[in-house]
């Protein structure tokens, strides 16, 4: 297993994306990331690795987050240009690129809480339908079939 600086530097700003996508607050996702990798340092012993790690750290953040939204902590949304997704060699390409996502994040805000989840683990995360299951406590067709609808709700309003 990697040591815990190695897997920060490895996962970190996946787990800060992570949270982000779900919240768009972009203070929040770097404060819940870091408490994310004080537990994980805290538990790291306790890891079993029949999952992969950033499965189990993604399910500690989401834990973190839930822990943090149950205190009624005030949610401040903060622009998805904020958040450097992606390098373009071209400014063309990047505008049409950030234009087609920003349209896309907007199309998931309007899914329910369940599917828009099963979608950015899928899309963002690029999990398999088990880990996310894992990780949203449920089966691994549930998963499944929650994005097959979110895709289809997607489609209607010809978004993908």
């Amino acid at each position: 297993m990697e040591n815990i600086e190695e897997i920060y530097k490895k996962y970190a700003n996946l787990i800060k994306h992570y949270i982000f996508l779900i919240t768009g607050n972009l203070e929040l996702s770097e404060e819940i990331m870091q408490e994310t990798f004080v537990i994980a340092i805290d538990q790291i012993n306790k890891f079993r690795g029949d999952c992969e790690i950033s499965v189990w750290l993604r399910s500690i953040a989401k834990k973190v987050l839930y822990k943090k939204t149950k205190k009624n902590i005030s949610m401040q949304t903060i622009s998805i240009d904020e958040l450097d997704i992606m390098d373009s060699k071209n400014i063309e390409e990047e505008y049409i690129s950030n234009s087609s996502k920003l349209k896309l994040y907007e199309s998931l805000q309007k899914l329910d809480a369940n599917t828009r989840e099963v979608m950015y683990l899928k899309l963002i995360g690029d999990l398999t339908f088990r880990d996310i299951g894992r990780i949203l406590h449920k089966s691994e067709n549930w998963a499944r079939v929650t994005f097959f609808r979110g895709k289809q709700k997607l489609k209607k309003e010809d978004i993908i």
